[in-house]
């Protein structure tokens, strides 16, 4: 009776505990998931990435910023050059001897310091220049250009950050190449809207 009485009173947190999974690494070049991607320095997020196949490559540059929900597909693509889009080398065993689907339009290209917002969508053969921002819940068919501002389905341009003359210096700046200690000592500029001042300083 006492026994019973102490496992009904008293609870031993050693049992029936699950174990923990560890977090995952906050910057995506220090997460596994991603080892068979090239992922810059500090960039961080946890896109999902589908792919078909160990050719294509999804390329993502320094410090760029992955908002939750973005997917990059890189391969998986259906053939509309082709009478059909069903993939029947894929699910009839007759046609197993067919290639050429699913298909890839190419590479996926992203430059450093680039945003990219919440649950969009990056198609394949897609670049995205340096310091461009892609908007919530677009659909990129389309490479864009640094320093674009890109929204809708499919994204077009909404507009440029910066004065053409100053996007030019800041990608001969190309600060993101920059040591740790340079970024740190520039960092008062860095987070500035006194863009003309930071290229006088850096150029």
């Amino acid at each position: 009776m006492m026994i019973g009485w102490i496992n009904k009173r008293i609870k031993f947190p050693f049992r029936n505990k699950k174990q923990q999974p560890s977090p995952e690494p906050f910057f995506m070049a220090d997460n596994p998931k991603y080892k068979n991607n090239q992922i810059g320095a500090y960039t961080y997020g946890k896109p999902y990435i589908y792919r078909t196949d160990s050719l294509t490559q999804l390329v993502i540059g320094n410090y760029c910023s992955i908002a939750d929900g973005v997917c990059f597909i890189v391969g998986g693509e259906h053939r509309i050059d082709w009478v059909t889009t069903y993939p029947f080398n894929v699910l009839f065993p007759e046609g197993s001897n067919f290639t050429g689907h699913p298909a890839s339009k190419g590479n996926i290209q992203i430059g450093n310091d680039v945003w990219i917002g919440r649950d969009a969508l990056i198609l394949s053969g897609v670049s995205i220049g340096d310091g461009a921002v892609i908007a919530a819940r677009s659909v990129v068919t389309k490479s864009v250009d640094p320093y674009t501002i890109v929204g809708g389905n499919p994204a077009k341009p909404i507009r440029k950050r910066f004065r053409q003359d100053q996007i030019d210096k800041l990608l001969e700046i190309a600060w993101w190449q920059w040591p740790r200690e340079k970024i740190v000592t520039a960092l008062p500029l860095l987070l500035n809207n006194e863009i003309d001042a930071f290229i006088a300083k850096y150029e």
